[in-house]
Order: C-alpha cells, then sequence, then structure tokens
C-alpha cells in the first residue's frame, strides 16, 4: 500500500476557480485510432490537478452471438488521468473503469479494471474485490485516482478502497495543466450495444479542493460520429453533456444490432436499466454497520447507492480515510467476486486453451506460434490486499516477441505476459514492457 497523502480534502466547489480552453486538438488526436472508437469529454481545468474522482452505475452491455471472425470486440468506460501533458500527445496516463469483452461465440466478460500506461511498457488488472463488481445490476462505483505525497506516482481506488499505486509515471513539471479523459472506448463497434452511461466527474486541485471542470474547458470526441448527424447505427455514440457551465455528467451511449447476446449468457437486448434496477433501494451495497476505519458505514452505503458524487463530503470519516489510503468500505472490503462464483458467465466447460491462445493473437497481435501457454489451478495473480487477487485457475500466456500490449499509441514493446480466467475467459492480469520485469 503507499505513503500517506498528506492532504485535507475539503468540500467540492461547483466550478473551476480557473480558467483555460478545450484541449480539442490533443483529444482529437488522441482518441482517432483506426481499430478503437471513442466517444469522450477530454477536460483541462488550466491549474495542476492532483486528484480525480469518477462515479457511474453497472449498465448492462451486450454482444452478439456467434463468431466475430478474430475481431475483438469490446467495451471500456474509463476515467484517464494523464498527469503530464508536456509528455506529448500520447502521454503516459492511468485508467481506471469498467470493462466488457466478447469472449466466445456466447460468452463475455464484465467487470471493473486499471491499467497504467509508460513510456516503457504497461499493466492491467481486473479489480475483483468490492460488492458484485462485475454483476450489471444498475449499482454505483466509484474510481479515485490520487497522486502521491512527494512523489510522481499516483493511486487507485475503487469503492473507496486502494486496489493499487502506479510505478512509471512521469514527474510533472510545476504548474502543468493535467488532462482527465472520461467516456465509453469500443473496439467491434457492430457487435456490441451500450446503453446510456451518466459518466460524472470531479478533480482535486492543488488547494486540497474538489472541483467540476467548466464545460467551456472540455472537448468531446465522437469518433464513430454521433447518432442522427450523418451517421446510424451501429456506428454511431449518442453523447452529450448535460450542463451548458460546469462538467456536471456526460451521457453516452452506442447502439448496436438488434439481436444481442447479455453478459450473463441469456439471450436479448436490454437496452437499459429496469425500474428494479435503477432503484437505490435494490442496488444498495449490503452495508456494514457502525464504523470501520473512522467511516460511518451505513452512511458510505446509502451515499454510494444515492448520491456518490458527494460521499467525499457528506459521510463521517470518509474523506480522512481517502487521504490515508486505508480501506475505507468494510462491505466492500468483505466481499467476494471471483470466478468460480460467477459460472452463468462461461459456458460449462470454461474457456479452452485454443480460445485463450486466440484472444491473445487478437489482443497483442503476436503470431500464436511464438506464445506460451501453460496452465495453473489455485493461482493467486495480484495481492488480495489490493483489490486485484484472483483463486481461480487460470491460464498464462506470455511471449519474448514485439507487441503493442493492449494500447493502440504507435509503440511497439519487448514482450507481454496475461493471465486469463479459466471458468470465465476474462483478462485477469497483463504486462508488457519493462512492466513485466
Amino acid at each position: 500500500m503507499s505513503a500517506a497523502i498528506a492532504a485535507v480534502v475539503l468540500p467540492l466547489t461547483t466550478a473551476s476557480p480557473a480558467s483555460a480552453s478545450p484541449p480539442t486538438t490533443s483529444c482529437q488526436i488522441e482518441h482517432e485510432a483506426s481499430i478503437i472508437f471513442w466517444g469522450v469529454a477530454c477536460t483541462q481545468p488550466g491549474e495542476p490537478v492532483i486528484g480525480a474522482f469518477a462515479t457511474w452505475r453497472n449498465v448492462p452491455i451486450a454482444f452478439t452471438s456467434g463468431s466475430t471472425g478474430g475481431t475483438t470486440v469490446s467495451a471500456g468506460n474509463y476515467l484517464t488521468m494523464t498527469p503530464n501533458t508536456e509528455g506529448g500527445l500520447f502521454a503516459d496516463n492511468i485508467q481506471v473503469g469498467l470493462y466488457a469483452e466478447k469472449t466466445g461465440t456466447s460468452t463475455s466478460a464484465y467487470g471493473p479494471r486499471w491499467t497504467e500506461l509508460s513510456d516503457s511498457g504497461g499493466h492491467t488488472e481486473a479489480i475483483t474485490a468490492g460488492t458484485n463488481p462485475s454483476t450489471p445490476d444498475g449499482t454505483n462505483h466509484t474510481y479515485i485516482v490520487l497522486r502521491q505525497d512527494n512523489t510522481d506516482q499516483w493511486d487507485v481506488l475503487y469503492d473507496f478502497n486502494w486496489v493499487g499505486s502506479t510505478t512509471g509515471q512521469l514527474a510533472v513539471p510545476r504548474g502543468n495543466a493535467n488532462r482527465i479523459d472520461i467516456g465509453l472506448e469500443v473496439m467491434g463497434p457492430q457487435y456490441l450495444t451500450v446503453p446510456q452511461i451518466a459518466n460524472r466527474v470531479q478533480y482535486m486541485a492543488e488547494n486540497k479542493t474538489w472541483y467540476r471542470a467548466a464545460t467551456t474547458d472540455t472537448a468531446q470526441v465522437a469518433s464513430l460520429g454521433l447518432c442522427g448527424q450523418g451517421s446510424t447505427a451501429p456506428y454511431c455514440f449518442d453523447m452529450k453533456l448535460t450542463d451548458n457551465t460546469t462538467f456536471t455528467q456526460l451521457a453516452v451511449a452506442k447502439p448496436g444490432p438488434t439481436t444481442l447476446q447479455s453478459v450473463d449468457g441469456s439471450a436479448g437486448l436490454e437496452q437499459g436499466l429496469s425500474s428494479r434496477q435503477s432503484s437505490s433501494a435494490e442496488t444498495s451495497p449490503l452495508a456494514t454497520h457502525g464504523t470501520y476505519n473512522g467511516v460511518d458505514q451505513t452512511a458510505l452505503a446509502a451515499c454510494i447507492a444515492e448520491d456518490p458524487d458527494n460521499c467525499l463530503t457528506t459521510v463521517p470519516g470518509l474523506a480522512q480515510c481517502v487521504r490515508t489510503m486505508q480501506r475505507c468500505n468494510g462491505a466492500a472490503l468483505a466481499a467476494e467476486d471471483t470466478d468460480a462464483a460467477r459460472t452463468s458467465a462461461s459456458s460449462a466447460s470454461g474457456a479452452s486453451r485454443e480460445q485463450i491462445l486466440a484472444r491473445a493473437v487478437a489482443s497483442f497481435d503476436v503470431p500464436a506460434q511464438e506464445l506460451d501457454i501453460t496452465a495453473a489451478e489455485n493461482t493467486a495473480t495480484a495481492s488480495p490486499a489490493a483489490g486485484s487477487g484472483a483463486t481461480d485457475a487460470v491460464w498464462t500466456v506470455d511471449s519474448p516477441s514485439s507487441t503493442h500490449g493492449l494500447e493502440q499509441r504507435g509503440r511497439l514493446f519487448h514482450g507481454f505476459r496475461a493471465t486469463y480466467s479459466a471458468v470465465t475467459g476474462r483478462l485477469l492480469d497483463a504486462c508488457w514492457g519493462t512492466m513485466c520485469s
């Protein structure tokens, strides 16, 4: 676990005290890859940023059944922090958010993960600790990145619990105006549907106060085009900022074909959350009664369900707990989300060697004959204390060959290693380049 951040988290101020201009050019150039499509908002508040906070609900993401001809089909909704924008248009950054991928003809994986990209490689880890993090039940979840005190590295929190820390982020020049991106990333748009996701984001300035960025400091990119404005489904995004003054919420969706496979393997398309799923009473995590690490757990559970934007200021003890990098959400720590408990998302036989090899070939762009694959039982892929551990049977694929990793920044790295669940086929962790050292 990281060193404590010596910061006092003060109440949210409704608008940014600084003014800048929208990072339109950098946002457009960074989000124009030919096989990845984005519906995102990029904001650059015009002052140094030492933290970013986002929240949205776990929505159902649906996929077509049948083969996709080797095409990777996925959707990720991410909060991305670029600490040093002077590192160039494709500067090192940290992502945390929700990821879903079609893993077979009728199977898929779904859940949160966080990723670090550096100049020398990258790594990603699934987040498995928490209250139903891998269930599309409409539950609110929160995502935070905070700069460590007196270092250049950042800590990642999910539902107010620490899940990891970066190791390779660039030093941030004094006065550097960091950039925050949030929104939807899609591969294989013709094979999936994403209902509306309401992304809400805040940033922490150097004065340790949380702000919302100004809309005038925010650029938008819909690289598939906007639905009804020259583009049609499934090759378009529905996307808009809901406030003309402050970046309060980005609503983004991607319509798809009519016959889809839902994430739990059942047939049919869910265009949005049912009234049961959108009810805070139904989606509220099980509260841990009393106080845990100084945090009122009943108040925290209610706040996450109903008003997650304001939990840091309304839940007794939460701001101090987050500041010192403690585990703050007792209910999330007590919950388990192993792949063995989620076999409905997979076929009865699990993920085969051939399926995993095919996915690794597609993801890392390395020929199958240059890959090594091994099977293991009850292997912990990361520290359970970090919230990213898994103890199910896994497949591990590695290669010393040149690869772009799980990124599309026009760079190649030496070698990769990836671990997949043998039950659901979901990616548990991966590294490429020197991040595997």
